[in-house]
């Protein structure tokens, strides 16, 4: 098999990529405000109940309506996917792994296009866009690769037993539930649907009520690609009619989440507890955010740390799980540090994502916005407001990117997830100090360490507590194969999406013995 290789970025320097993205926004552009269905056993349902999704960029802009489902309908989503589970389960690895790979070369050839979606529904500049659409590629080249793998090692890693004929594999678990974020509205949905469906899971999909368009175009191309019917039901909705009901139907064996911590922490509340007739303990499969730090040592090379604070802290205006939010800076080099990010971060332009002249643009709606300019009003008490600060939600959810400094290590401002633009500067008088205070929150999910001292980078590599720590470089973008990506304490289970584990969280390992 050829192996895995990280699906390429697009080069915006290059005028044709800069023209072949334009036209692809101007065709997207046109079909704005259309309805879309349920889908559930490949059949098309308009409940006549909508959710409505708008552009964050332009907040009065319709993107599409996509139709609601209530309990009935997931009720019977879960019986289409148990009928579809039936052969699907049972079909050869490769085949289902054929399915993901027929499906990456449609997004391949659709790139531009999946990609200017995001700018109108999630707010994503075109970087950001086209590193997403370029994740979702990934896994699914990845996920694919990886189910061939492990369909062929349950015997090679068995002991051999004189008389007796010994084998182990790994099948799936059943009917399960994907409930994935708004901020990676491609690649994560990509990632968690087809993570579980290449292991022979059926799925219900309830995408993100802010993105549910995207997660539509995504259902479309697996389709395409001959996805059998009933294998990934379409079933968005409210949280509060349909979420609960879900996570504790009885039918539903597993739940893929990724969203906040206390959305989280209710469903493995509700999934822990047995209903009447369920025949399984659920499995719980969780990413529930961070609160990253970025440490930079008297030795660290300035320039580099400071750039990388900005885009980490800032790239889509900081709506990222792995978002730089805390600044850990040795007292040596503190005000330079301060200094030089606070000056590149006045050179950020925040607008309308379609103008390709802005580096970032607005947060996800008005919840977010109220939520963001709220951290702002506590950083002003808690600290010192070097850069930004000003907001407006007039025709978008536009927020500057602000810089606060001398912010105490137990401060909300570096305790809690913000989930925006917002970066806090502590100073300490150690490295050994730097670290404790990296710790000192109850997530555990990325971290940075910018240091030229390998002593420093080895106590590091000990004792800062998070799923995925890197040295001079930023603390977010990783990349699937190369960085399993999950987090530790309040950031979930450590699922490590990407990586050669994660399949095994959606199947069981089967031994059996024959006597000779």
């Amino acid at each position: 098999m050829i192996p895995y290789r990280p699906e390429p970025l697009t080069d915006f320097s290059l005028p044709a990529n800069r023209e072949a993205f334009d036209a692809a926004l101007a065709c997207v552009s046109q079909e704005l405000g259309r309805t879309y269905p349920l889908v559930i056993a490949g059949e098309a349902i308009d409940t006549g109940r909508y959710l409505e999704s708008y552009n964050p960029s332009a907040k009065n802009e319709l993107v599409g309506r996509v139709a609601k489902a209530g309990k009935a309908e997931i009720d019977k989503a879960i019986q289409a996917a148990w009928a579809a589970y039936e052969t699907w389960s049972e079909m050869p690895a490769f085949e289902r792994a054929g399915v993901l790979f027929k499906t990456a070369a449609i997004l391949r050839r659709r790139k531009h296009e999946f990609s200017a979606w995001m700018l109108l529904e999630a707010g994503k500049s075109r970087a950001e866009a086209d590193a997403d659409t370029a994740e979702a590629i990934d896994f699914l080249e990845y996920y694919g690769r990886q189910m061939i793998e492990l369909s062929q090692r349950g015997d090679a890693v068995l002991t051999p037993l004189a008389g007796e004929d010994n084998h182990m594999e790994y099948i799936p678990l059943g009917v399960g539930a994907i409930i994935p974020p708004w901020n990676f509205p491609l690649a994560i949905v990509t990632g968690m649907t087809t993570s579980a469906v290449v292991a022979g899971n059926t799925v219900l999909l309830k995408p993100a009520s802010q993105t549910p368009v995207i997660a539509y175009k995504l259902v479309e191309a697996l389709t395409e690609a001959g996805l059998p019917k009933g294998v990934v039901n379409f079933v968005p909705g409210d949280p509060e009619e349909i979420g609960d009901f879900l996570v504790e139907h009885r039918d539903i064996r597993f739940i893929s989440f990724t969203g906040s911590k206390n959305v989280g922490l209710r469903m493995n509340e509700l999934a822990a507890k047995r209903i009447p007739g369920q025949r399984w303990l659920k499995r719980f499969v969780a990413e529930m955010g961070g609160k990253d730090a970025i440490v930079v040592d008297a030795d660290a090379d300035l320039e580099n740390a400071a750039q990388t604070i900005v885009n980490s802290a800032f790239g889509f205006s900081g709506q990222k799980c792995s978002a730089c939010s805390r600044v850990i800076a040795h007292a040596a080099i503190y005000d330079a540090l301060l200094e030089r990010v606070s000056a590149l971060t006045r050179e950020l332009s925040v607008g309308d994502v379609r103008d390709a002249g802005h580096f970032t643009g607005p947060v996800i709606d008005q919840k977010a916005f109220d939520k963001v300019t709220g951290y702002i009003e506590i950083g002003k008490q808690e600290g010192r407001l070097v850069v930004g600060g000003e907001a407006s939600a007039d025709h978008g959810y536009f927020i500057q990117p602000t810089v606060f400094a001398d912010v105490a290590p137990k401060a909300r401002l570096m305790q809690e997830e913000i989930f925006g633009p917002v970066v806090a500067f502590t100073k300490v008088d150690s490295f050994e100090e730097a670290i404790k205070v990296a710790n000192q929150t109850e997530f555990g999910l990325t971290g940075s360490v910018f240091t030229k001292s390998r002593e420093h980078i080895a106590l590091a590599r000990r004792k800062f507590h998070v799923g995925n720590l890197y040295f001079n470089r930023k603390c977010t973008g990783a990349i699937v194969g190369a960085h399993p990506f999950g987090g530790f304490n309040m950031s979930g289970t450590d699922s490590k999406a990407g990586g050669p584990d994660y399949l095994l969280l959606f199947t069981q390992p089967k031994a059996s013995s024959e006597l000779l």
